[in-house]
């Protein structure tokens, strides 16, 4: 008797399982899973379809969340943070120099890091994200500090009493040796990380690129560039 009553009450209902709110308000979440590109243009092509496309009520709105909020809020962050940190670099270098003329050669090798990172990137179908920008900013320590060990060479023979053209040759080729144990060095440390693809690849793996990348391009127009354009905008010393 229980059990047919309980059959002809019982009636399957469908619905909502789970009601979330967030600030007094009703939240439905709708997530999905961003591959092949960056965060920020799929939002960007999203939102230009939703505005084109949907006509919401006026009760209701749309926010953007997940990785791309977090993008958001780190490149905010960066954006403060690396050139403040880049200025106090600046001024540390010329402290150490006391010239405007070697605190720039040194700065250059920020751009020629950035050039083989950007191509490795792109090389290997990767997009600027938070663990690449982190890369960029590691990438960027790195080549400074290659940059700052050539000129202080440079500076240091030419004190000595070393001309011109001759410091430049015999800092090159002195410091050759510490450049490319510190670029192969980093390689290979990293290169397992950039043939990775289990668990966490997807953090890794870009920074490894970006940092691979750059230092091989940095290294290479190190080597050449920077020595080239210290001996072009140098000056003997007169004597008088």
């Amino acid at each position: 008797m229980l059990a047919q009553l309980l059959k002809n009450e019982i009636r399957p209902v469908t619905g909502i399982r789970q009601i979330n709110r967030e600030n007094s308000h009703r939240l439905l979440p709708v997530r999905c899973n961003v591959t092949g590109r960056d965060p920020g243009s799929f939002v960007k092509e999203a939102q230009k379809l939703l505005t084109e496309e949907v006509d919401l009520p006026p009760e209701y709105h749309i926010e953007w969340g997940g990785q791309f909020e977090l993008q958001q809020a780190a490149n905010k962050r960066l954006a403060i943070i690396i050139p403040i940190t880049l200025f106090v670099v600046l001024l540390m270098l010329y402290g150490l120099f006391n010239s405007m003329k070697n605190v720039l050669l040194v700065m250059l090798n920020i751009p020629l890091a950035l050039v083989g990172g950007v191509m490795a990137l792109f090389f290997f179908g990767g997009i600027l994200s938070i663990p690449s920008s982190i890369g960029f900013i590691a990438l960027f320590g790195i080549a400074l500090t290659d940059g700052l060990v050539l000129i202080s060479r440079f500076e240091h023979l030419r004190k000595t009493g070393l001309k011109l053209k001759e410091a430049v040759i015999e800092g090159s080729l002195s410091k050759l040796r510490p450049v490319l144990m510190t670029t192969i060095t980093t390689a290979f440390g990293l290169l397992p990380l950039i043939l990775s693809g289990g668990v966490g690849s997807e953090i890794q793996r870009p920074l490894a690129i970006v940092v691979v990348g750059g230092l091989i391009s940095s290294t290479i127009l190190t080597l050449i560039v920077l020595p080239t354009l210290y001996l072009k905008f140098s000056k003997e010393p007169s004597i008088s």
